[in-house]
C-alpha cells in the first residue's frame, strides 16, 4: 500500500508549486526584457546598415547600390563566423533544437553566455539582411533566462525543465504579441511529456510576456489579413486539403534543402569561421534579383496577406526564399526557420489561389484565405507541430474567420511530412547530432556511444605523392580497400580507394605514366571525430555513399586516429539490439 504524504509534506509540495509559479512569472518577465532588447537591436542594425529610418526594411533593401547589397551580408558573416565558431557553437542554426537538447540530455543546463551572444549575432545577421527568423533565438534566449534563473535558485532537475520551457514560451509570445502561441508551442515542440500541473507555469510566463510586450509596443499584430477571411463554401475543404498536402512537399524540399546545404558548406576546405561570409555573399547575389527574400521577410508576407502578389512572382519567392535561407543556416549562421516557412507558406498559397482562379475565374477564390493558410500549414510540416501553427496563424493575424481551413491544411502538411519524410527541422537537426528525440528521451544507445569505441586503430595509410606502381604493390599485398592519403606532415588531405584507381589501370598498363596518389585520389573527404556519436555517424553514412570514414582527433587538427567502417557500425548495432532484447526477455 502506498504510503500517503504527512500534511507536511503537503504543505511542502503546495508551496514549492506556488514557488515556482512566481519563478515562471519572474521568467517570463526577464524573457519579455530579452525579446524587447532583440527586436530592438535588430531595428538598431536595420538602421545602421540600410538606413531604414522613414521606409520598410524590404524598400531599403531594394533601393540600397548593388554592391552594398553584396557587402553587408557579408560583412556580417565575417563578423559572427569567428564569434559562433570560438565562442558559443550553440548560437549556430535554429536555436530551438539546443533547447530540446538541453532538456533531454543536458539536465536543463544552458551557458549562461548563451542568451547575449544569441541576441548580438542574430540580431546583427537579420539587421544585415539574412534570410532567417528571429523565433528561433528568442527560444533559445527564453530558455537561457529559464536555465539561469533555475540554476541560481538551485531548483531541482525535475523542475528545470519547467523554467525552461516557460522561457521558451514567453520569448515567443512576448517577441509576436501571442500568448497562446507561446504557450503551445513549448508544450508541442519543446516538451512532450510533462505534468498536466506544470502547464499553468507555462501559460502564466507566456502571458506575462505578452502583456509586457503590449506595454513595450502596444496591441499589434504580426500580420495583417486584408479583406474578407472565413470559409465561404464547404466545398472549399477540397482546395484546402490539397494545398495542406503541397505544404507538406514544400516542407520537405525545405529541410532537406536546408541540411544538404549544410552538408556542402562542411565539406567546403576553409575553416569554419569565414564561411558565414561566403553565405552571405550568395545570400546578396540572390538579394540582387529578388530583394524580398532578404531579412525575416514580413513585408512580403503582408503583401501575400493583401492580394498584392502575383502568381508568377509567388513561384519565384518561394524557390528563392528556400535557396536563400539554407545558405544562410547552412554557412552556420544563427536563425530560425518559422519565419521562413511563414513566407513559404504565403507565396505558396498566394501561387495556388491564383493558379485554380486563373484555370476557372468563376472560383473567385480569396487569395489572403490561401496565403494565410499556407502559412500555417508549411509551418506545421517544418515543425510537425500542427496545433501550435494553426493558432500561430490565427493570434498572428488576428483573424479566427479560416480556423476550420486551417485545420485541414494543418493536418494534411503534418501528415504528409510524416508519411513521406519522417522528422521536424527540429528533429532532423538533433538526429545531425547523434541525438534520437523520442517523446522528450533519447532511447537509443547510438546517441551514447562514441566513434572511439567502435572505431579501428589498425589501419594503413599512404603518401600523396606515393607513384602508381607503389600503389599497385600495397594494394595487392594488404588487406585494406581503402587508404587514407597524408601529406607530408602527416595530416590528412584525401582518401584512395579500389573505385578510385579502377579508371587508371587499364591506361596503365597500356602505357605506363608518372602519375602519383595525389592526382588519383578523392580530395572531397567525409570525417567523422573520435568523440562524436555512432548515431551522428551513421547519419554521416546515409547521405554520403562510402563505407569508411576517416576518424580525426580534433585536438591535433588533420591527425587521423582510426577508420569507422559501415560494416562494424551495423555489427554493433545488431549485437547491442540482440543484446538488450536478450535482457528484456529476462525480466
Amino acid at each position: 500500500m502506498a504510503k500517503t504524504k504527512s500534511p507536511k509534506g503537503w504543505r511542502h509540495a503546495r508551496l514549492s508549486y506556488i514557488g515556482l509559479l512566481f519563478l515562471a512569472v519572474l521568467v517570463g518577465a526577464l524573457a519579455a526584457g530579452g525579446a524587447f532588447i532583440f527586436r530592438e537591436l535588430i531595428v538598431l542594425f536595420q538602421d545602421l546598415f540600410w538606413n531604414t529610418q522613414g521606409t520598410n526594411f524590404l524598400q531599403s533593401v531594394s533601393d540600397a547600390p548593388w554592391w552594398l547589397v553584396l557587402l553587408i551580408p557579408t560583412a556580417a558573416g565575417l563578423i559572427v563566423g569567428p564569434i559562433i565558431t570560438f565562442f558559443a557553437p550553440e548560437v549556430r542554426g535554429p536555436g530551438v533544437p539546443e533547447v530540446i537538447r538541453a532538456l533531454s540530455v543536458g539536465k536543463g543546463i544552458m551557458r549562461r553566455r548563451v542568451a547575449a551572444l544569441k541576441a548580438l549575432v542574430t540580431s546583427l545577421l537579420i539587421g544585415a539582411g539574412a534570410s532567417v527568423g528571429r523565433e528561433g533565438p528568442i527560444v533559445q534566449i527564453g530558455a537561457s533566462v529559464g536555465s539561469t534563473v533555475g540554476r541560481m535558485f538551485r531548483l531541482s532537475p525535475e523542475a528545470m525543465p519547467v523554467l525552461l520551457a516557460s522561457g521558451a514560451a514567453a520569448g515567443i509570445a512576448a517577441t509576436f504579441n501571442a500568448p497562446l502561441t507561446g504557450a503551445l508551442f513549448a508544450m508541442e515542440v519543446i516538451l512532450v511529456e510533462i505534468e498536466v500541473a506544470y502547464l499553468a507555469h507555462i501559460i502564466v510566463a507566456s502571458v506575462t510576456a505578452s502583456a509586457l510586450s503590449r506595454i513595450f509596443w502596444g496591441h499589434f499584430a504580426t500580420f495583417h489579413l486584408a479583406g474578407t477571411t472565413g470559409l465561404h463554401n464547404y466545398w472549399e475543404l477540397l482546395v484546402y486539403v490539397p494545398l495542406g498536402i503541397a505544404a507538406g512537399i514544400v516542407a520537405i524540399v525545405f529541410i532537406r534543402a536546408v541540411f544538404r546545404t549544410d552538408m556542402l558548406f562542411e565539406r567546403i576546405p576553409l575553416p569554419r569561421w569565414i564561411k558565414p561570409a561566403i553565405g552571405g555573399l550568395l545570400l546578396g547575389c540572390i538579394g540582387l534579383a529578388v530583394p524580398e527574400i532578404m531579412g525575416v521577410g514580413y513585408d512580403s508576407v503582408n503583401l501575400a496577406l493583401a492580394g498584392d502578389i502575383a502568381m508568377g512572382f509567388a513561384v519565384v519567392l518561394l524557390l528563392a526564399k528556400i535557396a536563400a535561407t539554407s545558405i544562410c543556416i547552412g554557412s552556420g549562421m544563427s536563425g530560425g526557420i518559422m519565419a521562413p516557412s511563414l513566407f513559404l507558406g504565403a507565396a505558396l498559397g498566394t501561387a495556388v489561389c491564383l493558379g485554380l482562379n486563373a484555370i476557372d475565374p468563376s472560383l473567385a477564390l480569396y487569395p489572403q484565405n490561401y496565403a494565410l493558410a499556407g502559412m500555417a500549414a508549411v509551418l506545421a510540416g517544418t515543425t510537425l507541430a500542427p496545433i501550435t501553427a494553426l493558432f500561430t496563424a490565427v493570434e498572428f493575424s488576428m483573424s479566427y474567420g479560416v480556423v476550420l481551413p486551417l485545420m485541414s491544411a494543418c493536418i494534411a502538411s503534418a501528415l504528409t511530412v510524416r508519411l513521406l519524410f519522417g522528422y521536424s527541422a527540429y528533429e532532423m537537426k538533433l538526429m545531425r547530432q547523434g541525438v534520437n528525440i523520442v517523446r522528450g528521451f533519447d532511447p537509443d544507445f547510438l546517441a551514447e556511444l562514441p566513434v572511439n569505441e567502435v572505431m579501428e586503430k589498425e589501419f594503413e595509410t599512404i603518401h600523396q605523392d606515393d607513384t602508381f606502381r607503389a600503389v599497385l604493390n600495397k594494394t595487392a599485398a594488404s588487406r585494406y580497400p581503402h587508404y587514407p592519403v597524408l601529406d607530408d606532415d602527416g595530416r590528412l588531405v584525401g582518401m584512395l580507394s579500389m573505385s578510385d584507381l579502377r579508371p587508371h589501370i587499364t591506361d596503365w598498363l597500356l602505357q605506363p605514366s608518372t602519375k602519383r596518389v595525389k592526382d588519383m585520389m578523392t580530395r572531397d573527404v567525409v570525417t567523422v571525430q573520435r568523440h562524436e556519436t555512432l548515431n551522428a555517424a551513421l547519419i554521416k553514412f546515409e547521405y554520403t555513399p562510402v563505407s569508411c570514414l576517416p576518424v580525426l582527433d580534433p585536438a591535433r587538427p588533420g591527425r587521423i586516429v582510426g577508420v569507422l567502417k559501415k560494416d562494424a557500425l551495423l555489427i554493433a548495432l545488431r549485437e547491442r539490439t540482440t543484446r538488450q532484447r536478450t535482457l528484456s526477455g529476462m525480466f
